[in-house]
Formats: C-alpha cells, structure tokens, sequence
C-alpha cells in the first residue's frame, strides 16, 4: 500500500467513524426527530465519499468531506460558544457527552466537552482530506490515486 493509499484510508476511516457516530445518535433518538433527520442526510453524504476514499480517492470527494467537515467544525462552533444555555441543562440542549442533566442543574460541562470534541474531530478530518488533496496535485496523475 502507497503512503497516499494509506492517506485516502485513513480520510475514509475517520469520515465512516464519524457517520457511525451519527447513526448511533439517529438509533438512541438523543436529539430528536428533525435534528435526526439532518443527521440522517449528513450521513447520506459522507458515507458515499467515505467508500470512494477507500477504493481510491477522488478529488471531488475529498472536496466534498472537506467541505462538510468545516460546515460541521462552524455549526458545532456557533453551539458550544454561541448558544446560550438553555433552562433544564445543556448547551441548546445538545449533548454529544451522553450525560443526562442533573437535577437541578446543568450538564454544561459534559456537553461542551462533547461538543469540543466533536470540533476537534471535524477539524482533524478537514485537515486530513485537505492534506491529501494538496499532495493528490504534486503528484503525476498517473500515480497514486485517481484525480478526478
């Protein structure tokens, strides 16, 4: 295996955990049924670009999971600093921590937490796609991956 077949798998890897993720928030109904909706179409288009990673890569797809990355790095953003906390715990009562809110008070703690890490994930697969589509260009199009 090349070191950009390594890449595109390690971008497709991480996408696919991420869908994972989502798919088990949608199954445990934690946010509810029109975020569960937006999450369920979030995974309608990751997913295809994660498989394309894997067989081989593409430049649109990476575009695309960049792209997606950073919608999800600013949308989580504007809720873990932007939001403010709403009665019965929890920033804009979305948690990704998984904790209840305790009686009588927020989980706010638990839920920035998640939310951080979420960010924090969402960045790493923005920069990963956009380190492999930069060395897709340096390299001849004849090796490595398929640029398209």
């Amino acid at each position: 295996m090349t070191a950009l077949q390594l890449h595109s798998r390690t971008v497709s890897a991480v996408t696919a955990a991420s869908c994972l993720v989502h798919l088990w928030l949608v199954a445990g109904n934690h946010h509810g049924p029109w975020l569960g909706i937006l999450m369920l179409a979030m995974v309608g288009v990751c997913l295809p670009c994660a498989v394309h990673l894997w067989r081989g890569g593409r430049e649109s797809a990476l575009r695309q999971v960049m792209g997606c990355a950073l919608a999800m790095t600013a949308l989580h953003a504007v809720l873990l600093l932007g939001a403010p906390a709403l009665p019965g715990g929890g920033v804009s009562g979305h948690s990704h921590g998984g904790a209840a809110a305790a009686p009588g008070g927020g989980s706010f703690g638990s839920d920035a937490e998640g939310l951080l890490a979420v960010v924090v994930l969402e960045i790493t697969t923005a920069f990963l796609a956009a380190t492999l589509l930069a060395r897709l260009r340096s390299v001849p199009r004849t090796a490595g991956l398929v640029a398209r």
